[in-house]
């Protein structure tokens, strides 16, 4: 095992807690690009000097998830990358274990953990720890990556912000044969939905409502065509109009903006524009 054959990167937006709390779990050993997204100066300067593992780069604006972690795995030299998210924390023998992984399956071109909660405990309980799950798809929170065999296919689709990136990325994959495995033996903790920092849960939570919706109709529409996209969301779209307008008359001015923003999202998607919607954060 050689911490020199692999780079974690992590896409973070004003995470200031929870990314030293992510980083304080991974060995110093290992190279760590941290993709800023909120061009926080401060926390870079914090960041590089606790962490002489760690460079982290700011971008000029909010790239979003896709476009972060494409940018970070282009700074990556190693064999191996790790993607995680800012709200997971890794296990002391996480990377141990992956390259255990790595090497008996070495055609392998993404390793998923196990997520540390008890549905998917219990999901996969009754299998060997050892024994590699091949899967359609992995969890985006934490990817290990066998970065040769995205050569001829490259990483994330630009067009996605947030949420399917994923989805459409082992879709890609699989068209092209290449092999998906989660690995039971390998669990990472994580708090889905909070990545970011707690007082500005609610701007980020009218953000994910709009990218959901904006992303869904994108990945229907790219894959299955655009009136298969529209007959999926269809049910969706109606919800989304009729609540923003039952809101709206009960002056609820929360669930308003939260049902308007999904409403926004997948009416910007129909119309074919592009994922435009960014929170509005100082």
């Amino acid at each position: 095992m050689s911490f020199q054959n692999i780079t974690v990167v992590i896409t973070s937006f004003k995470s200031r807690e929870k990314i030293f709390n992510l980083l304080n779990s991974i060995d110093g050993r290992v190279k760590v690009i941290v993709i800023e997204n909120s061009n926080d100066a401060d926390l870079k300067k914090d960041i590089e000097n606790k962490y002489n593992n760690v460079e982290c780069i700011l971008s000029s604006k909010n790239l979003g998830y896709a476009k972060g972690n494409n940018l970070g795995l282009t700074k990556v030299k190693t064999k191996y990358a790790l993607i995680v998210n800012p709200d997971a924390e890794l296990g002391q023998n996480t990377f141990k274990n992956f390259f255990i992984s790595a090497e008996k399956n070495p055609e392998f071109t993404i390793i998923s953990p196990l997520v540390q909660e008890k549905k998917d405990i219990e999901k996969y309980y009754n299998l060997k720890n050892d024994k590699l799950i091949e899967v359609e798809n992995v969890k985006g929170f934490a990817m290990f990556l066998n970065l040769k065999k995205f050569d001829d296919i490259g990483f994330f689709d630009d067009n996605f912000f947030i949420y399917f990136e994923e989805i459409d990325l082992c879709k890609r994959l699989r068209k092209k044969d290449k092999k998906l495995f989660l690995d039971p033996s390998i669990l990472i903790s994580h708090i889905g939905g909070s990545s970011h920092d707690n007082e500005i849960n609610f701007e980020m939570e009218v953000s994910r409502n709009w990218h959901w919706m904006w992303s869904s109709f994108y990945f229907y529409k790219k894959h299955y065509g655009y009136f298969f996209a529209l007959l999926k969301m269809s049910r969706k779209l109606f919800s989304a109009f009729i609540k923003s307008t039952f809101y709206y008359l009960l002056k609820n001015t929360k669930k308003n903006k939260i049902y308007f923003s999904r409403l926004s999202g997948l009416m910007s998607s129909i119309l074919m524009k592009k994922s435009w919607y960014r929170p509005k954060i100082d």
